[in-house]
């Protein structure tokens, strides 16, 4: 018994023909051994020890992590690869800018800004808690004279 469990724990099921023919002949020796002789011997039930059968699942839990460790691994350095072209990308958008502003001077940015200017414009326009005063005095309090 404990040579044969020897045997399947290492050849776990492959070669099973040949875990079948050993097992047939070792308990044909040891039987004759007792004056008993075996004509044939059938294997029909097979069960494998917990502690066998406690490795076979650590072995299987450990290869998922391994997998998924593997997974983590390419994960990282796809996104590094990404991270570089991304910022590889903003460095020559920044350095066209650059060029631009160079030959055109600012005007760009003084377009940016007077259409900040309109945006915040219009926003303060729909605000309810926002009054527009004119800065001229003539429609200041209800045109009264100035003293």
């Amino acid at each position: 018994k404990q040579w044969y469990q020897r045997r399947v724990a290492i050849t776990a099921g492959t070669q099973r023909p040949n875990v079948s023919m050993a097992v047939a002949d070792n308990l044909t020796k040891r039987a004759e051994t007792f004056g008993i002789y075996l004509d044939d011997i059938s294997i029909t039930h097979l069960t494998f020890g917990s502690d066998f059968a406690r490795a076979v699942e650590n072995k299987q839990v450990a290869q998922q992590e391994a997998e998924r460790s593997r997974f983590y691994v390419e994960k990282a350095e796809f996104e590094k690869t990404a991270a570089i072209t991304s910022a590889e990308g903003d460095a020559i958008a920044a350095k066209m800018l650059s060029d631009a502003f160079k030959k055109v001077g600012d005007s760009l940015i003084e377009l940016r800004k007077m259409e900040a200017a309109e945006e915040i414009a219009h926003n303060l326009s729909n605000s309810r808690n926002v009054t527009y005063l004119p800065s001229d005095n003539k429609g200041l309090l209800l045109n009264l004279p100035q003293q």
